[in-house]
């Protein structure tokens, strides 16, 4: 090829073999910029010309709120775990009658229903958020005090304070998981409940790591309280979109008794469960430690084995029921259920009884969830109202649960505690057939109008 010549403009050099081909000299000292010089320049144009791009690494204000939701219900866990797994000690160490420490846990109980009316003025006057904060404190509180009380008089109180904190809490974390969800347009509940129950299986294993280790009561609960301040700590606030909140002005359309009647058959399925989740939970320890004479670093792990199954159960509930339906899987988990809690009352050993706890929590965690759902398509558009009259049968279930369970058990008659829920739960079987399905696009086509939720409810 021909040297390049310069041609008569200055600072332009073109070749003899191709004239029409002109380009720049070179500066003389001048460079090629560095691979990494020019990925640098052009990110930077795509960056100017491409807001969005900018911002892509930013979290969604939805993601953030949904994280902050999910250690909210962590805390939760690993605070109720931590008290109803600490009841076997705490009564050897203050001498508790049984008959007292049953009126204790009912009034726990109690006092959660209590709370839940505070959580929902706190929520009014505060928000959902600041309320999750107040009641996780109080909850720390709490535990610290049940393990440092010293007689009677002052474990009650302690137990009472945790309660109420409790109540409050369970309100907060549920409201702030509803505006999380409506800003998803899609199920996460699942998630929510299934970080409770992790955290319900951490704080019963380090109750029974504690007791293994010989510490006291109060050095146990002292060490599950910091593990839920910090988890109160991570809880940040984030602003969801303003199309995202329900709107309180829409009006409500009418609720007529037959819609009542058909919340019947959820109801006692409810109810049932919620019995059987108080039972368990409350006493399950108890149970392990003065009918089948396990040790103190034993009991706790019926509490752990049920919380087990639970997160095993709610983790596969959506992928069973969009293969075999919600009827076919509420038939299993019945079954399930009333097997293992006959298991658990016949146990012979606290082997058996833990691997029967897990069973329970594998077939009832299905359950409420779905029961749940299915009632709130009864009337999509009144979904809140309908969801809200029917938790009143979750507080008759756990204060019956935890009032029967424990008279029973403060008569030497543990074994008959979940011989009953078993007899109860085979007659949930016929209520199985009003479990429904999410209807697909085609179906809601022919829904009428009434029926179909107000967009603006979900946003």
């Amino acid at each position: 090829m021909a040297p390049e010549v310069p041609c008569t403009a200055p600072g332009v050099l073109r070749s003899p073999t191709a004239p029409w081909l002109r380009f720049p000299e070179p500066a003389p000292h001048a460079r090629r910029p560095s691979r990494a010089h020019r990925k640098w320049r052009r990110d930077s144009t795509m960056s100017l010309n491409v807001p969005s791009r900018a911002s892509a690494w930013r979290p969604a204000p939805k993601a953030g709120a949904q994280r902050a939701a999910t250690i909210a219900f962590a805390a939760q866990g690993v605070s109720v775990a931590a008290v109803y797994t600490t009841v076997p000690a705490v009564t050897e160490h203050l001498k508790l009658a049984p008959l007292l420490t049953t009126t204790v846990m009912v009034a726990v109980a109690l006092m959660a229903g209590g709370g839940s009316f505070l959580g929902l003025a706190a929520i009014r006057r505060a928000g959902p958020v600041a309320t999750i904060r107040g009641a996780i404190l109080t909850a720390v509180a709490a535990l610290v005090l049940i393990g440092r009380a010293a007689d009677e008089a002052t474990v009650i109180c302690a137990y009472i304070l945790f309660g109420l904190a409790v109540g409050a809490l369970d309100v907060g974390v549920n409201t702030r998981a509803a505006a999380v969800e409506r800003a998803y347009s899609r199920s996460v509940f699942g998630s929510f409940y299934t970080a409770w129950s992790v955290g319900g299986v951490v704080a019963a294993l380090l109750t029974a790591g504690a007791a293994r280790l010989e510490w006291s009561v109060a050095d146990g609960l002292n060490v599950q309280a910091g593990i839920v301040l910090l988890l109160a700590l991570c809880i940040r606030s984030h602003t969801l979109p303003s199309s995202d909140e329900p709107s309180d002005t829409l009006a409500q359309p009418p609720l007529g008794r037959r819609l009542w009647i058909r919340l019947i058959p959820f109801g006692l399925v409810l109810l049932v469960v919620y019995v059987v989740e108080s039972t368990v939970s409350a006493w399950s320890a108890v149970y392990l430690r003065q009918t089948l004479a396990a040790s103190l670093a034993v009991a706790p792990l019926a509490y752990a084995a049920y919380q087990a199954g639970t997160v095993v159960g709610r983790a596969a509930t959506d992928q069973l029921v969009q293969k075999f339906g919600a009827a076919a899987v509420v038939r299993t988990a019945i079954l399930m259920l009333t097997c293992a809690l006959a298991g658990m009352a016949a146990a012979p050993s606290w082997p058996f009884a833990v691997l029967a706890a897990g069973a329970v929590g594998l077939g009832a965690s299905v359950l409420a969830p779905l029961c749940l759902a299915s009632a709130a398509r009864l009337r999509p558009a009144a979904s809140e109202v309908v969801l809200a009259r029917l938790n009143l049968f979750n507080y008759v279930g756990v204060v019956t649960g935890g009032a029967v369970s424990g008279l029973l058990g403060s008569t030497g008659q543990f074994r008959l505690a979940y011989a009953a829920p078993a007899a109860l739960a085979v007659l949930l079987l016929a209520a199985a057939r009003h479990f429904t399905q999410p209807p697909s696009s085609a179906r809601m086509e022919s829904v009428p109008p009434a029926d179909r939720a107000d967009p603006r409810l979900f946003g």
